[in-house]
């Protein structure tokens, strides 16, 4: 499943880009974010791969974030492997005639299992809903300091 969503975020390309760039601020625009550990390569540069686990109350995830292209400020490219699913995630930045950033975010996502599969064949929207939160999470901190993150 493919899809594209796109958010527009009223502050300076330089200025989104920054906090973008920034593992520690994943925390305030990422719900459920537990932690975030470096595996290998040069954090932040092609190549480069982190774990990230997650806590969603009932349900843990544990994905392996590979960075396979880092041209800031105009492109970040990863891809999200976790049990029965990788997501191919290409975002693009831009700065708008206001002043303000455009973020497009191109997701394709490919089970590699059947259950999976059968979840992505089922319920479609929830994947791009949970893009289209942590977009909007995402820009909500950056224009506004609102963090997601748990006390």
């Amino acid at each position: 499943m493919t899809y594209t969503t796109e958010i527009i975020i009223e502050k300076p390309l330089e200025e989104v880009i920054k906090k973008m760039n920034s593992t520690e601020n994943m925390k305030h625009w990422q719900e459920g974010l537990v932690s975030a550990e470096h595996i290998s390569g040069s954090p932040g540069e092609f190549g480069a791969k982190m774990k990230l686990n997650y806590d969603f109350g009932k349900r843990k995830m544990e994905l392996v974030e590979t960075i396979t292209k880092q041209d800031f400020p105009s492109e970040f490219h990863a891809t999200y492997s976790t049990k029965g699913m990788r997501n191919i995630q290409q975002n693009y930045f831009e700065s708008t005639d206001r002043g303000h950033t455009r973020w497009i975010c191109k997701n394709e996502f490919q089970p590699t299992n059947f259950m999976m599969n059968a979840m992505l064949f089922l319920m479609p929207r929830a994947f791009k809903k949970q893009t289209k939160t942590y977009m909007g999470n995402f820009k909500n901190f950056a224009e506004k300091g609102t963090s997601v993150a748990h006390a």
